[in-house]
């Protein structure tokens, strides 16, 4: 095979293209604020998400050049590019920075306000890559901040205000998925856990499986609370959000089961190979549209 192919095949694999899913939060405030008929809202939001989809997979490449010795050791992260030697460490610091610097250029192009959104998501995952993944509790709680502001992001980018339940239930959501991936480490490291990350050791499956309890409950509470609160039915004219709650329900139920059952932990494999899931976020997300819009 043609060797300039494989170079940057395995750029985009370093890029982790497939967890560009989870970017799809920064639209979250296009749809829910009724600008999906506006087409400048809607270029701006997807300028907002490019911009976040490249800082993502800045900050990736960081982590995985600061963890390419453990990495060799890990039953699956010994296949990504950089622990297997299909792209150099100097080749990955220049792509890391190339997408940097096209973030923050795309998020220049917005307003301030997201540009500092960015810079904050930026500071953090870089903050996490360098310490904070090694704390006990404040590693999944820094993910799920992650998801935060890429929710806040949407919304200012386009202007308008976020509910605070909305974005309260995007926390509980994203520390349900956080620890969901944690458990999945643990199973499929085992004994080995701590030799990969010394934080691994202070969790365990018990532990974690009380907190998905506690973090879906969140989850589901503040989201039909927002569907049901009067702000957000003056707001979009109607008070039958409250009919997408069975596929939250459903999607929540599922990503327990595969995760007790298979230890599957990463969200965005889920959502890309669990077809049930990736159904239930279509149907939910139809739904949505259909009764906001309607």
């Amino acid at each position: 095979m043609n060797p300039v192919f494989n170079k940057i095949r395995a750029l985009v694999r370093l890029m982790r293209v497939y967890q560009w899913t989870k970017n799809a939060l920064v639209l979250m405030p296009l749809v829910f604020a009724q600008q999906l008929t506006d087409i400048d809202a809607i270029l701006r939001s997807a300028l907002a998400m490019a911009a976040f989809c490249c800082a993502a997979s800045a900050t990736y490449i960081l982590n995985d050049i600061l963890d390419i010795q453990k990495d060799r050791k890990h039953p699956e992260k010994k296949n990504r590019p950089l622990p297997r030697g299909d792209v150099s460490r100097p080749e990955a610091a220049i792509l890391a920075s190339l997408l940097l610097w096209v973030s923050v250029w795309l998020g220049l192009r917005l307003n301030t306000a997201f540009l500092i959104a960015l810079m904050v998501y930026i500071g953090l995952t870089v903050s996490y890559s360098l310490v904070l993944k090694n704390v006990f509790i404040v590693d999944v709680i820094a993910v799920s901040m992650g998801f935060v502001i890429r929710a806040i992001a949407g919304a200012v980018a386009i202007e308008v205000v976020f509910s605070n339940w909305l974005i309260v239930c995007t926390l509980f959501l994203a520390l349900f998925l956080a620890l969901g991936k944690r458990r999945g480490e643990i199973v499929l490291l085992e004994d080995q856990a701590r030799t990969h990350r010394e934080v691994l050791h202070h969790y365990s499956t018990t532990f974690i499986d009380q907190m998905l309890l506690i973090v879906a409950g969140g989850a589901l509470i503040t989201f039909t609370i927002y569907t049901c609160s009067t702000e957000v039915v003056a707001r979009i004219g109607t008070d039958k959000l409250y009919m997408t709650l069975p596929f939250v329900v459903y999607g929540l139920a599922r990503y327990l089961w595969l995760v007790e059952k298979n230890g599957t932990g990463d969200p965005s494999q889920v959502l890309l190979k669990d077809w049930p899931t990736a159904l239930a976020v279509i149907l939910w997300a139809v739904t949505c549209v259909a009764i906001i819009y309607g």
